[in-house]
């Protein structure tokens, strides 16, 4: 699941993240039990989602603490595919996939502003850092799934980790 929430935003991994099941915390436990996100986290590498099915499910993904980027997500539909699939597929979405780093969702509502005012001191500064050009309306379902497969098929030929199962 931390594989697919990264490929679909564009994001690299690089910042601390857990998930939060009914009540629990499943993350990397050597990062996250020296005091980020309180106590008692279990391994998320032990667990699969499917060790959820049958239960309707919604849970939170949690990454960057500093960000505070909380994304809800909904076990809409439990499958059984045999073989299990080992990729992942968006089947919908809208917008822009907000910029690593750029602060969590406030701070990507003062970016949005900030390049949206050409006369803003930091509208030239901010595009550059996104690299030249944001559009805040532009979705590519084609680019992520691209991102999906490339994420999965990395993960298979490396052995991958048992999340997401």
């Amino acid at each position: 699941m931390r594989e697919a929430a990264q490929a679909a935003f564009s994001w690299t991994d690089s910042h601390l993240h857990e998930f939060r099941i009914g009540g629990l915390r499943y993350g990397d436990p050597d990062q996250l039990e020296h005091g980020f996100g309180g106590t008692g986290v279990f391994d998320y590498t032990e667990v699969r989602l499917a060790d959820f099915t049958g239960q309707d499910l919604a849970f939170c993904y949690l990454y960057d603490f500093g960000d505070d980027w909380t994304h809800v997500i909904r076990i809409e539909e439990w499958l059984s595919l045999d073989p299990p699939p080992r990729h992942a597929e968006c089947l919908e979405g809208a917008h822009a996939r907000p910029p690593e780093d750029v602060g969590g969702p406030w701070s990507y509502a003062d970016f949005l502003e900030t390049i949206r005012d050409p006369d803003h001191d930091d509208h030239k500064a901010h595009l550059r850092w996104a690299g030249g050009h944001f559009d805040p309306e532009w979705f590519d379902i084609d680019l992520i799934n691209k991102d999906l497969r490339n994420t999965f098929r990395t993960n298979v030929s490396n052995g991958g980790g048992r999340w997401p199962g």
